[in-house]
């Protein structure tokens, strides 16, 4: 029995929440999965944006897709479509729907039917449409979706029949079907939502959730915890455990003190500096994989001078990146030429890269009017993520490298929402910050970080707009062919390098940790944990 003052805590709030006369909290500890999260969530729907902590939240626990990612094979794989058809020309796309799927039963909304077309065509349209019901609610954002223009490309979502949906396309897409199965593209209720809407509190559809995922909500004490339990009707393999807590923690250390006592049974993103002592607990595993991901330095391309492609460049020279490595990094990391890591398969390693050379850097510098002494700011974001363990140091050394080039930087951070805020507001002149890709489809780079579309988004943090480049990503998506598809990456790399709207300096590795007692946890390579089928040895 643990004894932790923390855990009693936990369970104390998820026994008032199953009522006194429900079992005693050492049967509910037994049977409970403790994750140590990392921050609050936005919201519980990530159609509203794109930061990992809601994702986290929702995305795979109480929802489901049309169709999924295979974590271990990272193929596109059945979810609640059971199968689909693609048309020769790649503009209509045919998904049969699965039966018998059921919805959650809460304290707040009873369903009297099961999952079914009309939840498809509900889901898509809210972010589709302007004139849907619910497109306005929780602030008409959902910054994916846009940054992808995905709402501009569909022309129609049609209802054949009761179980069958099809989506017709303005052009071929050849990454529409993995986007499909990103953590955003979640399937709500419809019927819920009609509900609301005659109860008059349809706002409630993103913070008291239903969905058909493996976890149903059970209650938020905000910035503490929040209560799942096990959806009992739930189609696919569900998990040993009852009850699903998400014990919100922000420190690091913290969350990995509270691993190596027991009080959390998994925890968030453990930095690079933990990862050799959870290897060294005989009692927890660590879990590692070469990620989809990218750390980089991105300029605002809309403030004086950073609108010159010329001074973007002699930042480049400016920065050593394997000293970057070393020291943020700690080894875990290789060093990045390109948006997309080697373990995409449009990467390739013939691409252009800058090497450390401040003498080049202060002469380009000179050449472009910039008088030493020059003033700018660097944002730094809060979070420890694998694409960035830690932006704060690698914003101290890369001041340290603008002084020697007689560049006077500044560092700037704010908690997480306030940063995110500034961010697209555009207030920053740069900002060290990262992507994970939410697919295995290399656009899932290109376009969300560096499009025109992406600006409003707020994906697109350089704001950079370039016609050519967008033409380049664009074509890409026009074939199916994956040769031919890689050169035209080719292509839009070595436009990057040339203009340098952002610096990519790392492609890092991706870390699970966990107790032994823990079983059926894998690396979600897409984003997003997944708790679904996890079981927990007593």
């Amino acid at each position: 029995m643990r004894q932790s003052i923390l855990i009693c805590v936990l369970l104390l709030g998820l026994f008032c929440v199953y009522g006194c006369s429900q079992p005693s909290l050492d049967a509910i500890a037994a049977d409970s999965l403790i994750y140590c999260s990392e921050n609050p969530p936005d919201s519980f729907n990530p159609q509203l944006n794109t930061d990992s902590t809601t994702a986290d939240v929702s995305s795979h626990q109480i929802y489901n897709r049309l169709i999924d990612f295979d974590p271990i094979s990272r193929n596109i794989v059945p979810a609640l479509a059971s199968s689909w058809l693609v048309s020769n020309d790649g503009l209509t796309y045919t998904f049969q729907l699965r039966r018998g799927v059921k919805f959650h039963t809460t304290s707040y909304f009873t369903p009297s039917r099961n999952f079914n077309a009309d939840d498809v065509i509900f889901s898509i349209n809210r972010w589709r449409l302007g004139s849907h019901p619910y497109h306005s609610i929780s602030g008409a954002r959902y910054p994916y979706f846009q940054s992808l223009k995905l709402a501009d490309y569909i022309v129609d979502v049609k209802r054949i029949n009761g179980y069958r949906v099809e989506i017709t396309l303005k052009q071929r897409d050849s990454s529409f079907l993995a986007n499909l199965a990103t953590d955003f593209s979640i399937i709500l209720s419809a019927e819920y939502g009609d509900h609301l809407l005659k109860s008059g509190s349809p706002e409630s559809i993103d913070t008291l959730p239903v969905g058909t995922g493996p976890f149903q909500y059970q209650n938020y004490r905000k910035g503490q915890a929040i209560y799942f339990k096990k959806h009992p009707q739930y189609w696919q393999k569900n998990a040993n455990v009852s009850n699903l807590i998400y014990d919100i923690t922000p420190q690091s250390a913290l969350r990995l003190a509270k691993l190596a006592t027991g009080e959390c049974d998994v925890i968030a993103l453990p930095s690079q500096s933990e990862v050799d002592i959870i290897r060294e607990k005989a009692n927890l595993v660590l879990d590692q994989t070469p990620a989809l991901n990218v750390g980089y330095w991105a300029f605002n391309t809309q403030r004086e001078p950073f609108d010159n492609p010329q001074v973007r460049k002699a930042m480049a020279y400016a920065i050593d990146k394997n000293s970057l490595l070393d020291t943020v990094y700690l080894g875990n990391a290789t060093r990045a030429k390109t948006l997309n890591p080697p373990a995409s398969w449009a990467y390739t390693n013939e691409a252009l890269d800058t090497s450390y050379n401040p003498v080049l850097a202060r002469k380009i510098l000179d050449e472009q009017g910039i008088v030493p002494g020059f003033k700018m700011t660097i944002w730094a974001h809060p979070l420890v993520r694998d694409y960035n363990p830690n932006a704060y140091k690698m914003a101290e050394l890369i001041k340290q490298f603008l002084a020697d080039i007689d560049i006077q930087a500044d560092i700037v951070s704010y908690d997480w929402n306030e940063f995110r805020k500034q961010l697209l507001a555009g207030a920053h002149d740069s900002v060290l910050i990262g992507w994970s890709a939410d697919n295995g489809d290399p656009d899932n780079f290109f376009r969300p970080l560096l499009s025109c579309n992406a600006i409003p988004s707020g994906t697109n943090r350089a704001r950079w707009c370039n016609t050519e480049y967008d033409e380049l990503i664009y074509s890409a998506l026009q074939t199916n062919n994956t040769d031919e598809r890689k050169h035209i990456y080719q292509q839009v790399n070595t436009l990057i390098f040339e203009q340098t709207p952002l610096i990519p300096i790392a492609h890092s590795l991706s870390y699970q940790a966990y107790g032994k007692q823990v079983e059926g946890l894998t690396i979600n390579p897409f984003g997003a944990i997944r708790f679904a089928g996890v079981s927990k040895k007593q």
